[in-house]
């Protein structure tokens, strides 16, 4: 597989445009409104919060998704559209319409992703006028600008495209997301959108999105909090001309490994990003019964706020991993537990070991901060990724609304 530039707009077929619209009101220039768009129709799949909560756009594309076919994403930030009522589904619907006449497409066509504040209704006038600027700006090169649209208290847009042979043909995937705080498993207060130019069935997409979703985006945490907006759609347009990709068959194996890479890039970014971060936490579990309980050992890790916060404080800390391992809710014998931090031994068959302070104050003082734990309980294993708690985190959510 090659990595390539372009993002969204890496694949075959696929135009996006990112605008200014003032939605917060505040002035500025920052990107507001981005619309992303096929020449053809696609297949689709998406995957959304698990929050009872769900945001308007976030009701409106599920009802989309059942379908199988898109041809066209509309996208703010600024305004959730989330705690909004009816009014709040009447104007995620509008958004459609309005990019769908935009775009010369029925509003069926079209999903709706809204992300920042909850509980302010949409300022309409300033979104429509934006999408009707961005439904006529879509270009080919338009990746750049989409992704730096959707961001909120990103500090960097968060894009990957890689190419790769599938049955004979050259095939991209190309993503975007956008996701800082309000990240936990589960999906994750995060917006992720997918395009190819693969040829793949619309079920296939769906079971491919849904397995990579586990291994990725489920497996990041910020700060336990699950958003009402999470949304992830994967848009596959077949201007590839690839042999259609099925479930059970070769190809869905190689696209699938693919999309898994993809979305594994992605959601390090989000967790690399994390409100006020200074470190990526990655927690790696190996030698649990399941993967189910690989999956909880590591998680409960990434989300102990005292290993974070250790993390962030540079401190050796390791009986703070010990104790989120234990009430992770995952079967294994503390016993046999052994543990490291980077290459550092600090537990074996359950007992500490003696370390250097020196050498473990080195490791905490990388940009990524490795843990992992041997369990000697099974086969199976999971990697989760996190980042440190720091001051900033609580500054930045002290004042997200003023």
């Amino acid at each position: 597989m090659q990595e390539i530039k372009g993002g969204v707009t890496a694949p075959a077929g696929f135009l996006a445009a990112g605008v200014h619209a003032n939605i917060k009101g505040k002035g500025g220039t920052k990107k507001d409104v981005a619309v992303l768009f096929s020449r053809v129709p696609c297949a689709a799949a998406g995957v959304y919060t698990t929050n009872k909560v769900k945001a308007a756009p976030v009701t409106l594309s599920q009802q989309r998704t059942v379908s199988g076919k898109l041809q066209a994403l509309v996208i703010n930030s600024g305004n959730a559209n989330a705690c909004t009522g009816e009014q709040g589904m009447r104007d995620a619907e509008e958004m459609a319409v309005l990019a769908a006449k935009g775009l010369g497409l029925e509003p069926g066509a079209v999903a709706v992703a809204s992300t920042g504040v909850i509980g302010v209704p949409l300022p309409m006038d300033r979104v429509k006028a934006g999408i009707a600027q961005a439904a006529t700006a879509v270009t080919p090169d338009g990746g750049q600008a989409a992704a730096e649209a959707i961001m909120t208290t990103d500090t960097y847009d968060k894009q990957i495209a890689l190419q790769f042979e599938l049955g004979g043909a050259t095939v991209t995937i190309g993503a975007m997301a956008k996701g800082s705080g309000m990240i936990h498993p589960n999906m994750a207060t995060m917006l992720a959108f997918v395009t190819t130019d693969a040829d793949v069935d619309a079920g296939a997409l769906h079971v491919a999105l849904k397995a990579a979703t586990e291994k990725s985006f489920n497996m990041i945490t910020v700060d336990g909090d699950t958003s009402t907006n999470d949304m992830l759609i994967a848009l596959a347009n077949g201007l590839a001309r690839n042999p259609k990709v099925v479930l059970g068959s070769t190809l869905y194996d190689a696209f699938a490994a693919a999309l898994e890479q993809v979305l594994i890039h992605l959601a390090k970014e989000i967790a690399r990003d994390g409100e006020g971060a200074t470190k990526l936490m990655e927690m790696r579990v190996q030698g649990a019964p399941s993967v189910a309980d690989a999956r909880k050992a590591a998680k409960a890790v990434c989300g102990s706020m005292l290993t974070k916060a250790a993390v962030f404080g540079e401190d050796a800390n390791w009986g703070r991993v010990l104790c989120a391992l234990g009430y992770s809710g995952a079967e294994f014998d503390p016993a046999k537990v052994d543990l490291w931090l980077g290459d550092l031994p600090m537990m074996k068959a359950g007992t500490p070991l003696p370390f250097d302070e020196a050498a473990a104050a080195a490791v905490l003082k990388e940009k990524v901060v490795v843990f992992t734990a041997d369990l000697h309980s099974g086969a199976a294993e999971a990697t989760a990724w996190g980042c440190d708690l720091t001051y900033d985190y609580v500054k930045i959510n002290g004042s997200y609304r003023t």
